[in-house]
């Protein structure tokens, strides 16, 4: 991938691990990069101790790319992740409740502000605690393959529960939140949450993966064409995937009765991941007699997180959210 002159890339540390401890040994080689602004989190938390499992013989090595022209306005992504991490933004007045927040990127980056940094603060002052995910990107040559974000949110999952206490959080109420590709791996966590995709590395590794209620916005869904994001298809599964490797990687057709109440929310002038991504998993939600909200907007485009909904019909989308997880024991009025 060409990064142009604005792109940044710094060696070192950004994330102190979940013990307070610098790099772990096992990526000492791999260029961190530092992830700094306006909004920052309360915390930073390494996903794996030791380093990440799988990793390719050269170590990726991070960039931040800023993708905006404005000045005043930041659109940061980060790419080639080497140290999976959780930022977290500490929820203001606890309810107990948490959300493990996945930013899209179409996986080839991990979007940190508008479906990241943003969302934090949002979720924060509404009493749940929130965990950003710097999953790791499929092409970057782990041992996990098209699985290895799954890896990083099922670990996730494990991890917050593990730490409940340190936050205040339950560990019955922990759900997950993903937006575009991110909603790719929250939908793929919501029905392959059982699936085995790493040997358990601690005591962490007992905690259980399925989350509470799962909320893909905007998600990539499908692996098949025409409805597949193709960016999202080819850096997950390849160029030429198999029927086996589509059917696999596309939630829709993994959802099983034991998948937790959804809530779905889509522009139908998406001209980047089409609507029927979402139709599909609501298709197969109610197929299995699942709860699902699903919402949907004339108008939206594609990305708009929170603050490019302003001024839209969608910009409702986050009320309508507090208003089901007020309904699902997931917040508080």
């Amino acid at each position: 991938m060409t990064v142009d002159r604005r792109s940044l890339m710094i060696g070192g540390g950004l994330a102190l691990g979940a013990s307070g401890r610098g790099p772990a040994k096992g990526a000492a080689s791999a260029a961190v990069a530092e992830v700094t602004g306006a909004v920052q989190p309360d915390l930073m938390i390494d996903l794996w101790p030791g380093g990440p499992p799988g990793m390719a013989p050269v170590a990726p090595a991070e960039m931040v790319r800023e993708r905006s022209s404005d000045p005043t306005l930041t659109d940061r992504a980060l790419i080639h992740i080497a140290r999976p991490r959780l930022a977290v933004f500490r929820a203001r007045n606890p309810n107990g409740a948490a959300m493990l927040v996945m930013p899209g990127g179409g996986y080839s980056w991990v979007v940190i502000d508008k479906e990241g940094y943003e969302i934090g603060p949002w979720l924060a002052q509404r009493g749940v605690s929130v965990f950003v995910l710097f999953y790791r990107l499929p092409q970057d040559g782990w041992a996990a393959g098209a699985d290895v974000a799954l890896s990083d949110a099922q670990r996730a999952m494990r991890l917050i529960r593990h730490r409940a206490a340190d936050f205040g959080v339950d560990p019955a109420r922990v759900g997950a939140m993903g937006f575009s590709a991110g909603g790719h791996v929250c939908a793929d966590l919501a029905t392959r949450f059982a699936t085995p995709t790493y040997d358990p590395v601690d005591v962490a590794d007992r905690q259980a993966v399925r989350p509470i209620v799962a909320a893909p916005i905007y998600p990539v869904v499908s692996m098949y064409r025409p409805e597949a994001h193709e960016g999202s298809r080819r850096n997950l599964i390849g160029e030429s995937p198999d029927a086996a490797a589509q059917r696999l990687h596309s939630p829709h057709e993994q959802v099983t009765p034991a998948c937790p109440p959804c809530f779905l929310v889509h522009a139908e002038d998406d001209d980047v991941v089409p609507v029927e991504n979402s139709l599909l998993l609501r298709r197969a939600w109610r197929a299995q007699g699942l709860a699902v909200d699903t919402h949907l907007f004339m108008q939206g485009g594609h990305g708009f997180g929170l603050r490019r909904a302003a001024g839209k019909p969608v910009a409702v989308w986050p009320e309508l959210f507090v208003e089901w997880a007020v309904g699902q024991d997931l917040m508080s009025t």
